[in-house]
């Protein structure tokens, strides 16, 4: 499949399961990948399910922009910033992972941002408060990045398979998610909805509409 042949992506500061999803749907489409990964036992993992096909820099979730030198290394391999080189797509964790490597996207391009709901308060004042900044947030940098063309959007992943020690009561379609449902939404946002900017997607079973 070369569906995304010619693509250059970035995957950054994402759940780990839902990182890989991503990187892994995109390296079967042919695209150039960089995953960032949180330690040897993730980029272990990470070379396993990808082989040599993506570019692993150890990340920590954590790390300030200030001390993301051997990301920027790797992304000034692919050449100038804007419209002259570096990646078409930006896969992050939050506004404040995307922002330090917004020079290296394309313009053009997109930004795929993950803001996660915690499904046991996703009916709660706090979450939707949350869910509200959220919206602002990523509608902001949409309008801040219109100008270069680059859409800015956003998956809200909800009730996702967990290991046990972390289960999650049920949404209203009587099943958990799984990283690979997250990754194609996120997918979708980037490359398919080529005239949508500024919106925030759930991908959480029916989670956040329950009453």
């Amino acid at each position: 499949m070369t569906r995304y042949a010619g693509s250059r992506a970035v995957v950054v500061g994402q759940e780990p399961g839902i990182a890989l999803a991503i990187a892994k749907r995109l390296v079967e489409g042919g695209a150039e990948v960089l995953l960032t990964v949180d330690g040897q036992e993730e980029r272990a993992r990470a070379r396993t399910e990808l082989g040599s096909a993506a570019r692993l820099v150890v990340l920590a979730p954590s790390a300030a922009p200030g001390d993301r030198g051997a990301l920027a290394g790797e992304l000034g391999r692919w050449g100038g910033t804007g419209e002259d080189g570096g990646a078409d797509l930006l896969f992050a964790g939050a506004v404040d992972t995307a922002r330090p490597l917004l020079p290296w996207v394309r313009d053009g391009g997109a930004v795929v941002l993950t803001s996660p709901v915690p499904p046991d308060t996703a009916a709660s004042d706090t979450a939707v408060s949350d869910a509200a900044a959220s919206d602002t947030a990523v509608g902001a940098l949409a309008s801040e990045l219109a100008g270069r063309g680059i859409r800015v959007n956003a998956v809200a992943p909800g009730c996702i398979e967990a290991p046990p020690a972390g289960a999650v009561p049920l949404p209203p379609l009587g099943r958990l998610g799984s990283a690979e449902e997250v990754a194609r939404a996120a997918l979708f946002l980037a490359t398919d909805a080529t005239f949508t900017t500024g919106a925030r997607l759930p991908v959480d079973g029916g989670l956040g509409r329950r009453p």
